[in-house]
């Protein structure tokens, strides 16, 4: 079966455990991640996140939908000022230590992997942003994380650059 990318969705930040949360979601299905997968991925989201550090509390996260039973709920979380802190779970994958294929009872990982290849393409864009807007700061101006937050890529394929 050949490679094809999938579509990647922006949905709006929100907050949640005293964190802001961007949002991306990907899926090959064009009506998108169910809201019962939505809903489970989001409540062990908490389980994924960082002690506060003094860092502005964002994060941004990827939920990807696979094409098999499988759902992976990516976290990365700015710590240290400029470092990104990686938090993972997933659901229907037994192979990952899902106890069965149940694409709504996610788990925590404690695999070292960051991302497949849809995953991976906010990473750059997000990156990008938090230096524009928290790092790279005339002296005289403070980080801007309300620019941080509404700083995001648009509804594409994970294959797109801007």
């Amino acid at each position: 079966m050949p490679f094809v990318e999938k579509p990647l969705t922006v949905l709006p930040p929100m907050e949640l455990a005293g964190r802001w949360i961007k949002r991306y979601h990907v899926t090959a299905d064009p009506a998108g991640i169910a809201p019962e997968v939505e809903q489970a991925a989001y409540a062990i989201l908490p389980d994924l996140l960082p002690e506060p550090d003094g860092t502005p509390p964002a994060t941004f996260v990827v939920l990807h939908r696979g094409g098999d039973d499988g759902a992976y709920l990516n976290a990365y979380s700015w710590v240290w000022d400029n470092v990104l802190h990686f938090g993972g779970a997933a659901a229907g994958q037994p192979v990952l230590g899902c106890p069965d294929h149940d694409p709504t009872h996610f788990v925590t990982t404690d695999r070292p992997w960051i991302g497949c290849v849809w995953e991976l393409p906010p990473i750059l864009h997000e990156r990008d942003a938090w230096v524009r807007h928290m790092l790279d700061r005339p002296a005289s101006e403070a980080p801007d994380l309300e620019a941080y937050l509404a700083d995001s890529l648009t509804d594409r394929t994970t294959g797109e650059r801007s």
